[in-house]
């Protein structure tokens, strides 16, 4: 018998042994042909470039920081009095961007996942007019996602192997890294080389997930230095480190297929991989603390990018003991996260009062994109239907925060629906930084908008798409359309922002209107550069881990 057969049977019996029924033979292989993980090297110092030794006189431009948490959700924050497990896990520094500066009551992400969400963050465009609109994953990951079912669901998902001759050259190896070369084109103009141009010094920390290939990786895309991971997750610590407290959803095929799979380590500037110091959201907060100091006599864009807190579940102890009043393990790990999450937004905000720079900095806050049903707990995106991955309100629908005294009154909240689109063209105009003219930017300034000096609505429609799945949201209406089940659903936000009355039979007109709508931002699109491999079900109203029952609610993913 040959090594790898051996070793298939010898994991399989095992499962069986445990009665681990969903650990089928596709599931295992895709996850011994991950699981070599790269080499990396031992923890070393970060040197950040220094700028210079005093301010340059007269009045200088500002800094922006960005701010961007994974996979946070609506409810996760106690700004609007709710909170993980209701309200058990202040978030007083989060909170704090809001309260002085304004708050986006219909903040939109680009997107219901991570990779296309940022996509549209860095560019101001719309992912599908250069064809990101898939997450890039492993082939392995997307066939096991997609050839895995429970007993008794309703509904399974599909694996679509024929695609695979689309994919491009060297994107179907085993190895993880092949995920490199599904890539935003270098040819597109991210946030950081338009002020790098203007003369800022641009900082990456955290998560890229935007490709890995020359050209395409953030030191390529404007940044003079970055740390993080260039993927779209990492450890935070070690898995048996003894300063961690782990959660796993053995339900979920994504949270498997992670804990094999995933390094603890970083790169700075391209460079080897090496092991952080410590909890990975602690380790690139001390690093962007010490970048701020660096760089407070000369102007600076930071894009901070923890992949705080999507999974794996990971709290490091003290915030997990801190927290004993939460009795269920997933949400107090969970909780944890949220509180290690603020404390270091609190730090990077200490750190900018500290060295005078408070007055002079656009300070950013949102989420690339709505809490994850698959980790099983279902208040996280409150009063909002819907998950990560759908375009319900609860995929979509962010804290979105900007703070910056003197330009931004504090306390304020603004009404009509921005999006991330957004983020470009606002740090842009705050940097002074012309638009380019060569490209459809679908972001526009909120400045001008926050401050009164113009009127009206930055966006008559915001859009989304991810394959079939389609969405528009014209006005204060909103059309979710999934071609894969020949399904609309029509919503009247004004009235209706949880979205539980479905209109499109009572609006047939409007319905016709909408979907034209989605048509001709379709005809400006261009095709995927990559297609779907893979079409699952999230369910609407429940999380994963709870058996399907006939008659609920689901949209169709493609990824």
């Amino acid at each position: 018998m040959k090594l790898w057969s051996w070793l298939l049977a010898v994991v399989l019996a095992i499962c069986a042994a445990l009665g681990l029924a969903y650990m089928n033979r596709e599931t295992v292989f895709a996850m011994i042909a991950h699981s070599k993980l790269p080499h990396v090297g031992p923890n070393h110092p970060v040197t950040w470039a220094e700028g210079p030794a005093a301010p340059p006189p007269g009045r200088r431009r500002p800094n922006v920081v960005f701010i961007l948490a994974d996979d946070m959700g609506f409810n996760d924050i106690t700004f609007r009095g709710g909170g993980v497990a209701r309200g058990a896990v202040p978030t007083p520094n989060i909170d704090s961007i809001g309260r002085q500066g304004v708050d986006f009551l219909n903040g939109y992400c680009g997107n219901a996942t991570c990779a296309p969400s940022r996509a549209a963050i860095m560019t101001g465009r719309y992912p599908t007019r250069f064809g990101f609109e898939f997450t890039p994953a492993p082939v392995g990951f997307e066939k096991m996602v997609g050839t895995e079912s429970q007993p008794g669901d309703v509904v399974k998902p599909k694996f679509f192997k024929d695609r695979l001759a689309e994919m491009p050259a060297g994107s179907t190896a085993a190895k993880a890294e092949a995920v490199d070369v599904l890539s935003v084109p270098s040819s597109e103009i991210t946030i950081a080389k338009l002020l790098q141009g203007q003369g800022y010094h641009t900082l990456h920390f955290g998560k890229w997930h935007l490709g890995g290939l020359k050209g395409s990786r953030p030191e390529d895309m404007g940044f003079d230095e970055s740390l993080g991971f260039i993927a779209g997750a990492s450890m935070y610590l070690p898995e048996h480190d003894k300063d961690v407290e782990n959660s796993k959803q053995p339900w979920d095929p994504i949270d498997r297929f992670l804990w094999p799979n995933l390094p603890y380590q970083v790169q700075f500037n391209g460079g080897p991989m090496f092991a952080p110091k410590g909890y990975m959201t602690d380790y690139l907060t001390d690093e962007a603390v010490k970048a701020i100091h660096a760089n407070k006599n000369r102007p600076f864009f930071m894009y901070f990018a923890p992949n705080a807190i999507h999974t794996p579940l990971q709290a490091k102890k003290e915030d997990f003991d801190a927290l004993p009043q939460i009795k269920d393990h997933r949400l107090r790990v969970y909780g944890a996260m949220v509180r290690n999450l603020d404390r270091n937004v609190g730090r990077i905000l200490k750190e900018l009062h500290d060295d005078g720079l408070d007055d002079n900095t656009l300070v950013i806050f949102t989420s690339d994109n709505g809490g994850a049903g698959y980790i099983g707990l279902p208040e996280i995106n409150m009063p909002y239907r819907g998950w990560k991955s759908t375009f319900f309100e609860g995929g979509i629908h962010a804290p979105f925060f900007m703070r910056w005294p003197g330009q931004i009154a504090p306390g304020s909240h603004y009404q009509y629906p921005v999006g991330h689109v957004d983020i470009f063209a606002t740090a842009a105009g705050a940097a002074g930084a012309p638009l380019p003219k060569d490209r459809v930017i679908d972001g526009v300034d909120l400045m001008p908008f926050i401050q009164g000096k113009q009127a009206g609505r930055p966006h008559q429609t915001l859009f989304w798409r991810s394959g079939q799945y389609k969405v528009v949201l014209d006005g204060d209406w909103k059309l979710q359309s999934s071609e894969a089940q020949h399904k609309v659903w029509l919503y009247d936000l004004s009235t209706d922002p949880t979205e539980k009355h479905e209109l499109s039979k009572a609006q047939p007109e409007r319905t016709r209107t909408m979907l034209a709508l989605i048509a001709a931002q379709d005809a400006q699109s261009v095709k995927p550069l990559w297609p779907s491999l893979l079409q699952g079900p999230v369910f609407i109203d429940h999380p994963s881990g709870v058996p399907q029952k006939k008659g609920e609610e689901y949209i169709l993913w493609d990824n």
